[in-house]
């Protein structure tokens, strides 16, 4: 029995050595084949994921207002976490704390959730200990992070609270829709690495806001494999644009009001500085049937539209530049209001001959035809030669995505080519986008410069010294001479301010003087047809006699006509800019051609400089500009122009401030204009410091 035992267990001795000796020949062969005869294939394994290289993405560069203030940037946000298993939790140190963090939270979210929810809520997290990881709070700034972090308990060494953050880069607008659409969006790209421009000037200038990306590859220390940055990434450039973020504020309030009133399908509104072409403001507003309210749509600025009306000051200068048109008073129409061409009838609704100022006047169709047939009719083609040659249409490289160029057909000599000529020559038969046609009105407002439109004024690149800054360039010199740019000047002006005008109701201010043209286009259907629909332009610039700003603005479907509509946006931009101070301290009363600022006007102040003092708030310096300082230095201001409180209804808030504050009042207002009301009435006696509500109306 004892034998047959020590049989069964040396067996069974010999089984586990059998299995141990077949598992270390099986390591022994596999140690063998990977250290030798795969030796080769492994080494090449690990070289490959030792030189394996990744991309680094550069961050990206700022976009910024004219004045360097922030319109987009990336910034971190964190996400706060709580890792409840990391292996040296203070647990007695949390429970000891946990009452003095609930505190702390509750100030740090003034007050949304009480300190004992807070506890509640930790001390269940805490004890159930379901989640692993607890997100306290997302989307922190890096203040805000920094703030929580000094906080009891979550100010303790990261290994004992358990308390990180993980970072994530947005690209942040501060100022919300304002000028988006220009501003553009950053996003995935196809075919491309990291986070690029998909809309406006962050696609434009993608290639300069991304930057060079960097390269990094993993090496081998010692004892552990780190992550390596063998190239270092170069950062995007920060762009100064052009865009003031003041006026940019006006330009958006002015057209959404009137969209707003006028139920307009979309508007586009851009205001550009006369001398140098810059963009101070430009907005796109469209209706969106899912929000019941405007909201920053497509670029339309750019896009190509018949231009209606506003087409004509524009063959007005190619015909004064080629000498059909010399004497602007001279008549040279015979009276018709209804010309047949081709078959075509061309109306207006305007009789009597008219001269070329009356033509841009009341925006005749048929005036404006006959001048450019005059030289163009056997060679219908040579009107878009003329454009061409002019540089009408050369691209801008404004710096706003998706710009499109003027498109105005070749044409032939058949007996439609002529038509279609006639119809150009009022804006029908092209598509010009709304830019273009105001850098041509900038250029009669600039003495024929046709400076070029852009959006970009510096590019900075972060860490250097250097700036690259953006010249202003011109698309011609001259795109017409300076004295034909002034007859233009003065047709302008009529239609605002001449009798016939068809802008005088709508867009005359007694503030800034503004000259420009209206313009309607019916809309073309998809089958090629015209439909009811309109679209509403007004092209101009102010101030007439020493222009700073030119400005266009195109509505779709107002309920208004182009003047009452479009007009009305850019007159009270205008009005705006001027009850701000954005014009000059001298454009009030250096306006001669202002009835109200006659000659007669000027000796009733030279024999009176008080009324002058009094009925433009004591501002003396003005007083030395209207007369001219060698006038202006025999008078000197009243110690106090009135008895009581004045009355500064109808100023403006610049002169209203001026006067009252000169007096000894603090002053209230609200709204914007001149003064409709004021709570102390004309007269009123007062304490020196008392305080005046005003109430502003455009």
């Amino acid at each position: 029995m004892k034998t047959s035992n020590k049989q069964h267990i040396l067996l069974r001795y010999l089984f586990v050595i059998a299995v141990i000796l077949l598992f270390s020949s099986a390591i022994i062969y596999n140690m063998f084949k990977i250290s030798i005869v795969d030796a080769k294939a492994w080494n090449d394994k690990a070289d490959k994921l030792l030189k394996k290289e990744t991309i680094l993405p550069p961050e990206r560069g700022r976009l910024l207002s004219d004045n360097g203030s922030v319109l987009a940037a990336n910034l971190n946000y964190y996400t706060a976490r709580i890792d409840w298993t990391c292996e040296g939790f203070a647990r007695n140190e949390f429970k000891d704390s946990v009452n003095a963090l609930c505190d702390s939270l509750q100030v740090f979210c003034e007050n949304k959730k009480s300190a004992s929810d807070w506890k509640k809520e930790l001390m269940a997290q805490y004890d159930a200990r379901k989640n692993k990881v607890y997100p306290l709070f997302t989307g922190l700034t890096h203040a805000q992070f920094l703030r929580l972090k000094s906080f009891p308990f979550l100010n303790m060494p990261k290994n004992k609270n358990g308390f990180y953050s993980d970072p994530t880069v947005k690209r942040v607008k501060p100022y919300g829709s304002m000028a988006s659409r220009s501003i553009g969006n950053v996003g995935e790209v196809e075919n491309m690495e990291g986070q690029h421009g998909r809309s406006g000037l962050e696609m434009a200038l993608d290639s300069l806001l991304y930057g060079v990306p960097g390269v990094k590859r993993r090496i081998q220390l010692t004892n552990r494999i780190v992550d390596w940055e063998s190239t270092p990434a170069v950062p995007g450039y920060d762009i100064t644009t052009t865009i003031n973020v003041q006026l940019q504020d006006i330009v958006e309030n002015e057209l959404y009001k009137i969209c707003k009133e006028t139920d307009a399908v979309w508007g586009t509104c851009v205001l550009m500085e006369v001398q140098t072409g810059e963009i101070k403001a430009i907005s796109n507003l469209e209706w969106s049937d899912k929000l019941q309210d405007y909201y920053e749509g497509r670029n339309n600025a750019v896009l190509g539209y018949e231009p209606g009306s506003v087409m004509k000051p524009i063959s007005m200068m190619v015909a004064l530049e080629d000498g059909i048109v010399d004497d602007i008073n001279a008549a040279v129409t015979n009276g018709s209001s209804v010309m047949e061409y081709g078959g075509s009838i061309i109306k207006d609704s305007h009789g009597g001959a008219m001269s070329p100022r009356q033509i841009i006047e009341m925006s005749s169709n048929v005036g404006m035809s006959k001048i450019i047939l005059k030289k163009y009719e056997k060679n219908p083609d040579g009107f878009r030669q003329r454009l061409e040659e002019m540089g009408f249409f050369d691209p801008f490289n404004s710096g706003i995505g998706g710009e499109q160029e003027p498109k105005i057909d070749k044409l032939g000599r058949a007996n439609w080519d002529r038509v279609a000529l006639t119809r150009m020559a009022y804006g029908y038969a092209t598509l010009i986008p709304p830019l273009h046609t105001l850098a041509m009105y900038n250029a009669i407002a600039n003495d024929g410069k046709y400076v070029r439109p852009h959006l970009v004024k510096k590019l900075t690149r972060p860490g250097s010294d250097h700036d690259s800054i953006v010249p202003i360039t011109y698309v011609r010199k001259q795109v017409c001479s300076p004295e034909n740019a002034e007859k233009l000047r003065i047709m302008l002006h009529d239609v605002v301010w001449g009798n016939s005008g068809t802008a005088r109701r709508w867009v005359q201010d007694e503030n800034v003087e503004i000259a420009g043209k209206t313009g309607t286009a019916y809309t073309v259907r998809e089958d090629g047809t015209y439909s009811d629909e309109k679209r509403l332009a007004f092209c101009g610039f102010f101030p007439y006699k020493a222009p700073k700003y030119s400005c266009i603005v195109l509505m779709r479907r107002a309920n208004r006509g182009a003047a009452a509509s479009s007009g009305l946006v850019l007159r009270n931009i205008a009005a705006k800019m001027y009850a701000r101070g954005l014009l000059g301290p001298n454009d009030n009363y250096d306006n001669s051609s202002d009835p109200k600022r006659s000659t007669s006007t000027k000796t009733q102040y030279q024999k009176n400089p008080t009324l002058f003092y009094q009925s433009n708030g004591g501002l003396l310096g003005d007083l030395r500009s209207f007369l001219g300082s060698s006038e202006a230095t025999m008078f000197s201001a009243p110690s106090r122009p009135v008895s009581g409180v004045p009355n500064v209804c109808g100023m403006t808030i610049r002169e209203a401030l001026a006067c009252l504050e000169k007096v000894g009042l603090n002053v209230r207002f609200n709204g914007t204009g001149r003064v409709v009301n004021q709570s102390l009435p004309a007269g009123t006696a007062f304490n020196k410091g008392a305080m005046i509500n005003l109430t502003l109306e455009i």
